[in-house]
């Protein structure tokens, strides 16, 4: 008989992706680790038509919040040192792995709610508790906006004992991470803005510069001649301002 090396593999506990609830200070390690998880942001624009132009004037508004997607599973007739949660998790897991299907004891549910439950509003904060997704290089900090859970094995009994998880978190930042950066109505930035009816070049530059004596910047920009003579549905350039 030939015995091989031993698998450092099975030795060894693999990292885990780990759920803190940054609210309570709680946290968790999933069962198993996401086969692969999706990163994605989105990015707002307005588009302004102008007439007998082909394309519409594209201008920025804002960005989105990044959101993070993967899928978990749980499995509470497994058993191996891939199994993740804590020591007493894994021996519970191990233990009930062994068991003859009629006796299998433990309800994958008492797994899959921690991660489900998450959406739940906390009564003291008025909102689901925030959180931090940690494995490895990914770290991650938001809300979990949407959780699907698919049931698909059970014991002779009827109790689940294998799910899968579609967990969807979207980011979360502190006021000071937002409003430490230019806004969007920076006057620094150049925009476009269509003419109302009671408008006027003072007011205009005094709600995007914050001085109304800037008003002929705005009138140079657009070949004003006579700042009192606005044209409603016209559409003007707010220049930045450089200096």
């Amino acid at each position: 008989m030939i015995v091989g090396g031993v698998n450092p593999n099975g030795m060894a506990h693999l990292e885990k992706m780990t759920i803190h609830n940054l609210d309570s200070g709680d946290s968790f390690e999933v069962l198993y680790n996401p086969a692969s998880y999706v990163q994605q942001r989105t990015v707002s624009y307005s588009q302004t038509s102008l007439l007998n132009s082909d394309a519409p004037i594209v201008q920025f508004q804002c960005g989105g919040a990044e959101s993070l997607t993967f899928e978990l599973f749980f499995d509470s007739m497994s058993a191996g040192m891939e199994v993740g949660g804590g020591l007493l998790d894994r021996l519970k897991i191990t233990a009930n792995s062994i068991l003859p299907t009629t006796s299998n004891l433990v309800d994958v549910r008492e797994y899959t709610s921690k991660v489900y439950d998450l959406m739940y509003v906390d009564e003291d904060e008025h909102r689901p508790p925030e959180l931090g997704i940690e494995w490895s290089s990914l770290q991650f900090k938001g809300f979990l906006s949407s959780c699907t859970q698919r049931f698909t094995k059970f014991s002779d009994d009827g109790t689940p004992t294998r799910a899968t998880l579609e967990c969807t978190f979207i980011e979360s930042r502190d006021l000071d991470e937002v409003f430490g950066k230019n806004p969007l109505q920076s006057p620094d930035t150049t925009k476009y803005r269509t003419v109302r009816q009671g408008d006027s070049l003072w007011a205009m530059a005094s709600h995007e510069y914050g001085e109304a004596s800037r008003w002929r910047e705005i009138a140079a920009a657009n070949g004003i001649d006579n700042p009192r003579r606005l044209r409603t549905g016209d559409l003007l350039v707010v220049p930045a301002l450089l200096e």
